[in-house]
């Protein structure tokens, strides 16, 4: 027990070295000032445009290998980097790549805390959703890509939670995969939107402007529509 919780200090202390060391890096080189500068996106989006034109599997594996990093271990959400996504790769590859790299990330967050973890969540959430333990068990699969689709909970979390009913890795894989699609491919529609915006206006555009752009309010409509639906299922799916 007591080597137990060295580990996991050991393991804390490793995570919060290794994730110090890469915002001094990051912000060693980029102010915030600069980050949130209309003038360095416009710049950068053209960077990126001539490095995805001139060696597009180099940055495709680039970005799907900091996606995959941006999970596991740095525990970043799926909004910025489908965001991100969507501005550097546009929709459809946008898609494709951040859907891939966020399961594999999400897996690897998954067998970390089937590791280490464990006995930690069940302590602090297994009485809370003890009810869908029955529902994993009669059908594993089906359930898992109805948890996946449905949200609510934390991103970090919901890698995390399946721990307590012993879920297999490959169907942790392939539900999160599919499941993710929906909400991912209207996040990465929305970052391919922002990218068109950036290209067709060389100052800042009014807020409005970006509001009522198709490529903006089209998918922000569908998000809402389906965090709704998602809403009333969850109620559903959760229950006693």
């Amino acid at each position: 027990m007591q080597k137990s919780k060295k580990i996991k200090i050991l393991i804390g202390l490793s995570y919060l070295i290794l994730i110090s060391i890469f915002l001094f890096l990051f912000f060693s080189k980029f102010s915030l000032q600069e980050l949130t500068s209309y003038e360095f996106i416009k710049q950068n989006r053209s960077y990126f445009i001539e490095l995805k034109s001139s060696n597009l599997f180099l940055v495709l594996i680039a970005f799907l290998s900091f996606t995959i990093l941006w999970v596991f271990p740095f525990l970043g959400f799926g909004s910025p980097i489908a965001l991100l996504g969507g501005f550097i790769f546009g929709k459809w590859i946008g898609t494709i790549i951040v859907v891939f790299g966020l399961s594999i990330g999400a897996t690897f967050l998954y067998i970390f805390g089937n590791y280490f973890l464990k006995d930690l969540i069940r302590e602090k959430f297994l009485n809370k959703f003890q009810n869908l333990e029955n529902k994993f068990k009669k059908s594993e699969f089906n359930y898992l890509l109805i948890y996946r689709f449905l949200g609510g909970i934390p991103w970090q979390i919901s890698c995390l939670l399946p721990t307590l009913f012993n879920v297999r890795t490959l169907n942790f894989f392939f539900a999160t995969l599919i499941g993710i699609i929906p909400q991912i491919f209207l996040a990465v529609s929305i970052g391919s939107g922002l990218e068109m915006i950036i290209e067709q206006n060389s100052e800042v555009p009014k807020i409005i402007d970006i509001i009522f752009t198709p490529n903006i309010y089209i998918p922000i409509i569908a998000f809402f529509t389906l965090v709704i639906l998602t809403i009333f299922l969850r109620k559903i799916f959760y229950r006693n």
